[in-house]
């Protein structure tokens, strides 16, 4: 199914609402949308296959088109608008595109002064199309073109051409630059369903009268793909223009949301709301409170089922798709810091030689997986992801109990060697942002002359604390708690911990300004 189909069924239910601007775009408007950006595509040349990059914010157009590219057998690229020009233009010039969608508002990010003529994001596409603004005078590419005024000439049926396209999502670029992930081929007939709609059908409830809220930007994999599915089956979808712990609430409260997801980060932000705050709204609508993208620290998952009830379920996956865990409240709090065993791909725990280790063992994650995937323009890296038994890994590093359930201790990247010791800065990172002083924390290896690495904490500190006795507080708290092998060696302060707005960490950025801790 697809949004056409609720558009003959049931036109004037909200398809997607812009919250905190209160906008609504009805399954009617958004399908006749995307099929006259659908009818432009072809009309500028793009037939199956092509590729569009999407570069904007959360607004009522991203939607549409992303469905005008999905019912076009296109595949289409959502771009982080927070990106340098330089890196919006590798992902633009990298992944093929021929058009670039751009909201006006972001214009200037396409012929930023950091990046030449010559590596002009523009100048990498055949088409600048321009959402909510004119097309820049003179043009800056080879075409700069008004998406209103290309849509106002089409008509709102659907093609007769219609196929399924497909995202391709870039990987997140925390400790290198990002990698495009080319899911299974395009061309399928509009409205064929994939192994993941029918996880989210039949795992997490999604029906006709969901509604589901979108807090975090929708170019990350899970706002957008989650989204998608959500129109599959008919449901509203209510997207966040940007975070607010107490605008999250009162929306939830509002648009009576029954499916909501987070990441871990916007989860200590709400508990961090004042008690008579979080009291104040209404959320007993919400049925499933989904969470992922990055691990969660086990007190404030235990927090979070406190407050909200057993309604809080957790997935471990990757915009890879080869395998996907969940797990549920109940089965969490009698195996406390598991994402879960597999509702796609079975789970395997390897060491550096490809034998599989026995339960309780950390290794390297591999799924025995049905899908299939390649890196873009990386051989090299897609024959790294998959072994000789045709399993497939996400980079990460865990462990599976006697009952199959999977544990994560870190990424591969993330694992800091002091002194011959394994260390995962999760363990000190979900034990430091517990700290009343601590807005945010994380852990990360640096250099050390004796010992090879040692483990350093960046510390942002709370509203109100005192930052100059913040580490010796912390060193105290964190000694109380963990091994004193696992503790940091050195505490830095600072202003804020560089994020995604996912909550996952831009390591590289981090260990920039950490430098002067080498020396």
């Amino acid at each position: 199914m697809h949004p056409g189909t609720f558009a003959a069924s049931r036109p004037d239910h909200p398809a997607v609402v812009l919250h905190p601007a209160g906008l609504v775009q009805t399954y009617a408007e958004l399908d006749a949308a995307a099929n006259r950006f659908a009818r432009a595509l072809r009309r500028l040349g793009l037939q199956p296959g092509d590729r569009i990059a999407i570069l904007l914010p959360n607004c009522l157009r991203y939607l549409e088109i992303a469905w005008a590219a999905q019912r076009s057998g296109l595949y289409y690229v959502p771009v982080n608008h927070h990106l340098k020009a330089a890196e919006t233009e590798y992902i633009v010039r990298d992944c093929g595109a021929r058009v670039l969608v751009a909201h006006a508002d972001l214009l200037p990010a396409c012929t930023a002064d950091d990046i030449s003529c010559a590596d002009d994001i523009s100048c990498a596409v055949e088409f600048l199309v321009v959402v909510d603004g004119e097309p820049p005078a003179g043009g800056l590419s080879n075409a700069a073109l008004s998406y209103e005024a290309l849509c106002a000439a089409e008509s709102p049926t659907l093609p007769d051409d219609a196929a399924e396209g497909v995202w391709m999502f870039y990987s997140s670029g925390t400790t290198g630059r990002p990698k495009g992930i080319v899911p299974d081929a395009v061309g399928d007939p509009l409205g064929t369903l994939k192994p993941f709609d029918h996880i989210v059908r039949h795992h997490f409830g999604y029906d006709e009268n969901l509604r589901y809220l979108v807090p975090a930007p929708l170019y990350h994999a899970a706002p957008l793909g989650w989204s998608i599915a959500a129109h599959r089956v008919g449901g509203t979808v209510v997207v966040l223009e940007r975070f607010d712990a107490e605008e999250c609430l009162a929306a939830i409260e509002r648009y009576r949301i029954t499916h909501a997801q987070f990441v871990p980060t916007h989860f200590v932000r709400m508990l961090k709301l004042p008690p008579e705050v979080r009291a104040r709204y209404d959320l007993s609508s919400l049925r499933v409170v989904i969470h992922a993208a990055a691990p969660c620290p086990v007190d404030v998952k235990e927090a979070m089922i406190d407050w909200l009830g057993p309604i809080v379920t957790e997935f471990y996956s990757g915009s890879e798709g080869v395998g996907f865990c969940m797990i549920s409240s109940e089965e969490w709090l009698a195996h406390r810091g598991s994402v879960g065993r597999p509702a796609l791909g079975v789970p395997h725990i390897l060491d550096d030689d490809g034998n599989e280790l026995t339960t309780g063992q950390i290794g390297q994650i591999w799924f025995d997986t049905p899908n299939t995937f390649d890196y873009h323009n990386d051989p090299d890296r897609t024959a790294q992801s998959w072994n000789d038994r045709g399993w497939a890994t996400f980079g990460d590093l865990g462990y599976l109990d006697a009952e199959g359930y999977l544990y994560l201790a870190d990424r591969r990247a993330d694992l800091v060697i002091s002194g011959g010791v394994n260390i995962y800065p999760r363990e000190a990172e979900d034990v430091l942002v517990l700290h009343p002083g601590v807005a945010d924390v994380a852990c990360v290896g640096v250099p050390d002359p004796e010992l090879g690495q040692v483990l350093a904490a960046a510390v942002q500190p709370a509203a109100g604390a005192d930052a100059a006795a913040l580490p010796a507080e912390l060193d105290a708290f964190v000694r109380d708690r963990l091994s004193t092998f696992k503790c940091p060696r050195r505490y830095v302060v600072v202003d804020e911990v560089p994020r995604l707005p996912t909550g996952k960490l831009l390591r590289r950025d981090l260990l920039a300004r950490l430098s002067p801790l080498d020396n």
